[in-house]
């Protein structure tokens, strides 16, 4: 089984506790995210888990206690933008974040921290110049820190767009979006770095740009130390290619306050469901005993494609 910790959150920023917490426990109870009375008990002990892959735009909190995860194969999503407070609210100052990805890729080794670099918006202010700039000064830095780069373009979901009315995201069309992604392919090139998109329809592999999988079994056979038997991901966006895994995060419980967040209905809800977190708690964000109806997870569920913070 492999672990997604998480699409829906950020775990490793704001609920490291939690999360050791329920690795010691050896379990964790993971409500449906369309009835949330509905609770599944996930196995977290090592020989039940093939894999952890962690999201994150913060792992600093977690970074002094990864010898907890000793037993563990793991990897890291970690998505790093430039677009700094006037749209990624609440997060740490850029240069702090790049410290961060690089001690963690030092403490782990960079097979196991993906760049994310996603999503890509375009506004008045963040033209086609404006992300070659802004990635080739990222590349430079976070190159010799990661082997590859995941890429994905925004998304206009109704309350993306109205959370980001001030910013006006436009969507700038397959013709542009195709000229950008050559110029990031260059970079990432002359940075040694494997670019991919997550979830993209653009076919872009003619510039050296293949559609990943951000549950990557290639990823997970290279870093497990056992052989791990795979499945496709059903219930995810068309497009995607990552295999099966199981969810074990909450919805509207990230607080970094994006203004392009997927995950999160709004502010009102994260306050509330984030009032009641309790790192003893066996579920994130919440509190109760294990529902006697079982469920499939979103992920591998054939209905209902999930939303992702993550993208």
């Amino acid at each position: 089984m492999i672990i997604s910790a998480s699409r829906r959150t950020d775990i490793p920023a704001f609920y490291s506790d939690w999360f050791l917490r329920r690795l010691a426990a050896g379990f964790v109870l993971v409500p449906n995210p369309f009835f949330p009375q509905q609770l599944r008990r996930v196995d977290l002990a090592p020989e039940a888990v093939d894999c952890i892959v962690f999201w994150t735009k913060n792992p600093g909190p977690l970074l002094p206690r990864l010898d907890s995860l000793a037993g563990y194969c793991y990897y890291f999503h970690f998505t790093l933008n430039p677009y700094g407070p006037g749209i990624e609210t609440a997060l740490p100052a850029q240069p702090e974040l790049i410290a961060t990805f690089q001690a963690l890729s030092e403490q782990i080794g960079r097979e196991r921290v993906v760049w994310r670099y996603d999503p890509v918006l375009f506004s008045a202010a963040h033209g086609l110049n404006y992300h070659l700039e802004q990635f080739a000064r990222l590349a430079e830095r976070l190159g010799p820190y990661t082997e590859r780069c995941v890429i994905s373009f925004l998304d206009f979901y109704e309350k993306t767009v109205r959370n980001m009315a001030a910013v006006a995201p436009y969507d700038p069309g397959d013709a542009q979006l195709a000229e950008l992604a050559a110029g990031l392919a260059r970079i990432a090139r002359d940075h040694g770095l494997i670019l991919e998109t997550c979830c993209e329809r653009l076919e872009l592999d003619a510039i050296g740009i293949g559609h990943g999988r951000c549950i990557d079994d290639r990823l997970i056979a290279r870093l497990s130390p056992k052989p791990v038997r795979f499945r496709k991901a059903s219930g995810q966006r068309e497009g995607c290619g990552c295999v099966a895994s199981v969810d074990i995060g909450v919805y509207n419980t990230c607080r970094h306050d994006c203004l392009y967040c997927y995950a999160n209905q709004n502010r009102t809800r994260v306050a509330q469901r984030t009032a009641v977190y309790d790192p003893d708690a066996p579920l994130l964000c919440g509190s109760g005993n294990l529902g006697e109806t079982p469920f499939q997870t979103a992920s591998d569920s054939p209905g209902n494609p999930q939303l992702k913070l993550f993208e």
